[in-house]
């Protein structure tokens, strides 16, 4: 059983953020561990308030967590500030002198659902100039996608040419491309597109599913998406298991609480095959 990391903030609800993450690794059989970026207080209804953590203790925390449970892959979401970006900066950095290359994958999260901010533009910026180059991979939604190149995603002819905007605004290090997943969940039909770090981009098939239990699902994409390349699956193969994994994940929760509650992390039939 393989080591995953999540850097993330920590959502009550377990909807998103680090307890969603290691919900999705541990359906994956791999072994999560976490780094809590900001503690925050919310429920299914939205979230009332933030409180990152410093970029000390996230320091101190990643630093510990390397030395004794090095990761096979490493998801970012939620960073909360300018601070703790630039800590997560010098972690890749640090990780990308070691002897093999790990996946990165990074989920921006720059506001909530609900529509509360959870970078600062000084955070944005640090984010699409530093973090960006040091990932494998980045899975924005459409508005993510927006505020990450400046190019207004509302269709579904945007979304290519957004993409191919940030990989080539970033490039990865090591002679590496960045590669983009970027979810059209509020497209009709709620299409995905995959660009690869070579240039190849291929659309992923999506459909709308009815229910309430929609939380978290950018998220728990982002990280399926990284445990199946930690498994040794190639991106397009990897993509396609996390939508899976996401569908099956809605279609079989039970709403909770009285907004946008979890989808089913854990749901039994793990990828199985007919």
């Amino acid at each position: 059983m393989q080591t995953v990391l999540t850097i993330a903030g920590f959502d009550p609800s377990s909807g998103a953020g680090v307890t969603a993450d290691l919900m999705v690794f541990a359906a994956q059989s791999l072994f999560g561990v976490s780094a809590i970026t900001a503690l925050t207080v919310q429920s299914t209804v939205g979230v009332r308030a933030t409180h990152p953590v410093s970029a000390e203790i996230l320091r101190d925390t990643l630093a510990c967590l390397d030395s004794d449970l090095p990761p096979a892959g490493v998801k970012i979401g939620m960073l909360g500030t300018a601070a703790n970006v630039a800590v997560v900066c010098e972690y890749v950095e640090g990780i990308r002198r070691g002897p093999v290359r790990i996946p990165v994958v990074l989920d921006p999260v720059l506001r909530s659902s609900s529509g509360r901010e959870l970078l600062d533009t000084e955070g944005v910026t640090l984010l699409r100039e530093r973090l960006l180059p040091l990932v494998d991979w980045v899975t924005p939604n459409l508005d993510e996608l927006t505020v990450l190149t400046g190019v207004a995603v509302s269709q579904r002819e945007h979304l290519p040419v957004a993409a191919h905007s940030l990989q080539g605004d970033s490039g990865v290090g090591m002679g590496l491309r960045l590669g983009v997943f970027a979810t059209g969940g509020h497209l009709d039909p709620p299409d995905d597109f995959l660009l690869m770090p070579d240039g190849k981009s291929l659309w992923l098939a999506g459909m709308r599913i009815s229910t309430r239990a929609t939380h978290g699902t950018g998220c728990a994409l982002s990280s399926a998406f990284l445990s199946r390349l930690v498994l040794g699956e190639a991106p397009a193969e990897a993509a396609h298991a996390a939508k899976r994994y996401v569908a099956t994940a809605l279609e079989s929760a039970t709403p909770r609480g009285s907004g946008p509650s979890a989808i089913n992390h854990l749901w039994p039939r793990l990828f199985a095959k007919d």
